[in-house]
């Protein structure tokens, strides 16, 4: 199968970008997406040219870290899967591919189609996370806890964090992200005493890293791999507006700065 792609290439975030053509040929349909690109670069070093650089890592839609746009799609044409999962069936012989990085002002870009999406770190480490001694935990089972609240977090702890919510979002908004990371935990027991603490403060990160807010377009639920509801969203403004009447006003300044 022969293949022509239109890459976004970019040298750093101050370099200005392009798009450039590559023809490839010799794809088979079995291939992923990311096989077929570690074969373009294979290529354009044996011409001794600048191989494209992307993020990648298990290469089994567990990571989240191969963010691309194809095809003005985050992470491509399929649904509920990632770009790694991708396979050139989904193509035809002669298709012309648009490749480009997410494209978010709190995803600065590195290198081509390589974002840097540590701004999610930043709201994991502002609350996502529960404080537990270290010594003895109790056993289990003796935390009742009810089959649908159970589903709820697991649902919720799908997501992988690949940011594919915010390419997706014209707004930008990492909303779908923070409320899931709040939910998984906040739904649990284990994750009750810190509740309010925890979704001021991924919020107020989450607003400091300039994510957009979200007006329900959608766009994030449809795009995401793990098929992550907005209702999660909703949830969390509702935990935001309890927290908020709970906590000290003061405190706003010193959370947003944690």
């Amino acid at each position: 199968m022969k293949l022509t792609l239109h890459i976004w290439r970019q040298q750093d975030a101050t370099s200005p970008g392009r798009m450039v053509e590559y023809h490839i040929d010799g794809i088979s349909g079995d291939m992923s997406f990311l096989e077929m690109m570690d074969l373009l670069n294979e290529q354009l070093i044996a011409k001794g040219e600048d191989p494209v650089t992307f993020d990648s890592d298990c290469r089994e839609g567990i990571c989240g870290s191969c963010s691309m746009v194809i095809d003005g799609r985050a992470h491509g044409p399929d649904h509920a899967c990632t770009t790694c999962e991708i396979r050139m069936r989904s193509y035809s012989d002669g298709d012309h591919i648009w490749i480009e990085p997410f494209r978010s002002g709190a995803f600065p870009l590195i290198k081509d189609l390589m974002v840097d999406r540590s701004a999610f770190d930043r709201i994991i480490q502002a609350g996502g996370y529960i404080t537990v001694h270290s010594g003895p935990k109790p056993e289990p089972n003796s935390t009742p806890v009810s089959h649908r609240i159970a589903e709820q977090a697991m649902d919720a702890a799908e997501c992988i964090g690949c940011g594919a919510c915010v390419a997706a979002c014209p707004n930008g908004a990492g909303m779908l992200f923070t409320s899931a990371k709040i939910a998984h935990l906040g739904l649990l027991p284990q994750g009750k005493p810190e509740a309010h603490e925890r979704v001021l403060n991924m919020v107020h990160q989450m607003e400091d890293e300039g994510l957009g807010a979200c007006t329900n377009h959608a766009e994030c639920q449809d795009a995401c791999p793990k098929e992550i509801s907005i209702a999660f969203i909703a949830r969390m403004n509702k935990r935001y507006i309890q927290a908020s009447l709970f906590e000290p006003e003061q405190r706003r300044g010193t959370m947003s700065n944690q």
